[in-house]
């Protein structure tokens, strides 16, 4: 497992302005909206995925249920699951065309087994990072107005 430094971290979250969200969620005070609503207002485009939430729209796009159902190029696959439900969707992650160049399993998560099968496909894994708070302390994102 490759560490991830700065250099990288800084070129992954400059250079991948589409975002799919697997376990996006609607309420506000839970990461996996408050996440992927900053990135959304930092002008990444986010495609949430999640089976429960398929009526909805968030950041602009109509949520889906699956990967399989996003049809365009996906920069990174940003994971807010459990650990253990990780395995379930590395099949349709190497499934997707093309390939993310990166996942991005949030803080607190993470899965080894999973990150070698993804690697071995050439596909860059952070794993136990928020790509938030990552965003931020590199300085990405625009000046807070507080």
């Amino acid at each position: 497992m490759a560490t991830i430094d700065d250099a990288t971290l800084r070129e992954i979250l400059t250079t991948s302005p589409v975002i799919a969200v697997l376990g996006v969620h609607h309420e506000p005070e839970k990461a996996a909206y408050y996440v992927p609503e900053y990135l959304h207002d930092e002008g990444y485009r986010i495609i949430g995925v999640n089976p429960t939430f398929t009526e909805q729209t968030l950041f602009g796009e109509r949520v889906r249920a699956t990967l399989a159902e996003i049809t365009e190029a996906v920069d990174i696959v940003d994971v807010f699951r459990r650990p253990e439900q990780i395995p379930l969707h590395v099949e349709d992650i190497l499934a997707m065309q093309p390939r993310p160049k990166v996942v991005w399993f949030q803080l607190g998560i993470k899965n080894e087994d999973a990150a070698k099968i993804l690697e071995a496909a050439g596909i860059t894994v952070v794993q136990n990072r928020c790509t938030l708070a990552d965003h931020q302390r590199l300085g990405l994102g625009a000046p807070s107005s507080s």
